[in-house]
């Protein structure tokens, strides 16, 4: 592991890292890698975060007992684990949220794409890659989901072959995605069924999920099965997970945990901020 000095903190804040978060490593220092629990294993998207060098965000997740990092393209695979973490979900040429498996004139790009870098996912001791849906665009949801079914049909041997999962992430279309097809667990649950494989699940997005339906903890605990990954993020306005939302995380982590889930939770809030401790609180918080 890379030795977070004072030096290399104050060359970061320099560079970009928000100053702010200086205090956040420098205190973690003296201090050993914190122990969680083990019943969730938790991760932290790299995109919000984007200030602070991949490198030392994988030196915090590491010293706050994070398992991972998520949302990495391809030549940030391998990154993680000098830092004893993984790559717990990946960019892996699976579409744009506007743009993929339920227009058939996408699935050739989308296979493409898969074809070259699961591979580099496998080896890379990369669980998880992420892919979408795409807009409506004044297409039905029967036509979609014909559509997606074939396209994930048409690429799921190449995840089961290299022991892959693909993903196809759960948003929400009432405040963030306008348009986007796959906004409701019972459609995302009907498409991967169809497709019936171990290596075709969905990432089910806590924050778009509560926004479009709520009643969390009986939807996850009845879908399990195919559910694949999770995100976090405050609602409203995917913040920190604290008193100024509506979510009860720490109840959301026991139902995922009595479902026995044995993938990633990443959290995927945008902090407002000091952004290291928001993370260290969200991470203590989940820990149950």
């Amino acid at each position: 592991m890379i030795k977070l000095t004072r030096r290399t903190v104050l060359k970061s804040a320099i560079s970009g890292v928000t100053v702010v978060s200086i205090p956040s490593m420098l205190r973690l220092q003296q201090n050993a890698p914190i122990r969680r629990k083990g019943q969730i294993k938790q991760s932290v998207s790299r995109w919000c975060y984007e200030k602070i060098p991949l490198e030392e965000l994988c030196v915090y997740a590491a010293q706050i007992g994070l398992k991972a990092i998520d949302l990495l393209n391809p030549d940030e695979y391998e990154i993680p684990g000098r830092h004893g973490l993984v790559c717990s979900m990946a960019y892996a040429g699976g579409g744009e949220i506007g743009s993929a498996l339920n227009r058939v004139e996408n699935h050739a790009r989308i296979e493409d794409g898969f074809r070259k870098n699961i591979p580099l996912a496998a080896k890379a001791g990369v669980p998880n890659v992420i892919t979408f849906s795409g807009n409506r665009g004044g297409m039905s949801d029967e036509e979609g989901a014909k559509n997606t079914i074939a396209g994930l049909n048409r690429v799921k041997k190449i995840a089961e072959d290299h022991g892959v999962t693909i993903c196809m992430e759960l948003l929400n279309s009432k405040v963030n995605h306008k348009d986007y097809m796959c906004d409701h667990t019972a459609w995302g649950v009907q498409v991967v069924q169809a497709v019936n494989s171990p290596r075709v699940k969905l990432l089910y997005d806590i924050y778009h999920m509560q926004i479009m339906e709520g009643d969390l903890v009986r939807t996850i605990q009845q879908n399990i099965q195919w559910l694949g990954h999770f995100h976090t993020g405050g609602v409203p306005g995917r913040h920190e997970l604290d008193g100024t939302q509506e979510v009860q995380w720490d109840g959301v982590m026991r139902g995922i945990a009595a479902a026995n889930f044995q993938g990633y939770v990443a959290h995927e809030f945008v902090p407002t901020r000091d952004p290291l401790t928001s993370l260290r609180q969200a991470v203590d918080l989940c820990d149950i």
